[in-house]
């Protein structure tokens, strides 16, 4: 955290190669300070801004040292220190004894907040890896799985030529920022290698140019690539909508059948724009419902004027 933000360590003779943190929430301690310390929770990075930092200066100073201690003898994990307040001898002091990294930043400390709040968001986010593809196709977030050799990278490695943008292959890390968000990325080792059976490991990089590329991606939609089955009965309307879940979170899914003159590529981008249209209110198979539904009525009536 202090190199993604460039923090400056104030308590610069204690390492911070052992300091971790394990929430991803953080608090302002100004209660704290006054010595109200019920259901404080001490695991979080605790931020101190001009608010708190006035309030001490004011302070008797033997109040000031009981309200310190108390704050610091909670094993709080770290203190960061915003508008490049001064921070006293005595914090300093205190903050070796226990073992707290102080930290300094220049930010004013609501858009410190915002920044450091959205980072440990993701950063410590639960996350689980999944067997597949997942590529950008008109700002949509396709997930591609199936079974191992179905044609997963094929179909990846073709929508990358039509000019939409590769996030991951083979293996796509997925973490959940908020009840309604999943993200995927791609492990570091694998970033922008594809594998593709008969050819082997090729960079796609290198093939395409890094407009081809991109790190992180919303997964919006899953497609599941599968063996056509001439016994199985496939949705010709889509009017009922399938879901997978991931880490709690339900995403659209649509089981693709793949054969022979299929064009997948073709079929993904289909999908992606079709998603985006529902996202905007416009749900094809409901208007076409609608239609044959209207003239079934009108149908109707016309029977009925006919037969009086």
């Amino acid at each position: 955290m202090r190199e993604q933000f460039g923090l400056i360590n104030l308590t610069e003779k204690m390492s911070l190669d052992d300091k971790f943190l394990t929430c991803p929430e953080i608090n302002r301690p100004a209660l704290q300070l006054t010595g109200f310390f019920d259901y404080f929770s001490n695991d979080r990075l605790q931020i101190i801004g001009f608010v708190e930092h006035s309030y001490m200066e004011g302070l008797e100073p033997a109040a000031r040292t009981a309200n310190l201690v108390r704050l610091f003898e909670r094993n709080i994990p770290c203190i960061v220190v915003c508008r490049n307040l001064s921070v006293s001898e005595e914090v300093l002091n205190l903050a070796y004894k226990y073992g707290t990294p102080v930290l300094g930043d220049c930010e004013p400390t609501s858009d410190f907040m915002g920044e450091v709040i959205k980072w440990l968001k993701v950063e410590m986010a639960p996350r689980m890896t999944v067997h597949g593809g997942l590529v950008d196709i008109y700002g949509e977030g396709i997930l591609i799985t199936g079974e191992s050799g179905i044609g997963k990278t094929e179909t990846a490695l073709e929508l990358i030529k039509r000019g939409h943008r590769l996030v991951a292959d083979d293996l796509v890390e997925i973490k959940k920022v908020s009840n309604t968000t999943l993200v995927g990325s791609c492990p570091a080792v694998l970033q922008h290698f594809i594998e593709i059976r008969g050819i082997g490991i090729v960079d796609v990089r290198q093939m395409f140019g890094v407009a081809s590329l991109k790190t992180t991606q919303n997964v919006d939609l899953v497609l599941n690539l599968e063996a056509w089955d001439d016994n199985k009965n496939y949705d010709r309307l889509g009017t009922s909508a399938e879901y997978k879940e991931y880490l709690g979170n339900q995403v659209v899914c649509y089981n693709i059948p793949v054969r022979p003159g299929r064009n997948v590529a073709i079929i993904c981008e289909s999908a992606a724009i079709n998603h985006r249209l529902k996202k905007m209110g416009y749900n094809a198979p409901e208007v076409f419902s609608a239609k044959i539904e209207d003239k079934i009525y009108h149908a109707k009536l016309e029977s009925q004027a006919t037969a009086d």
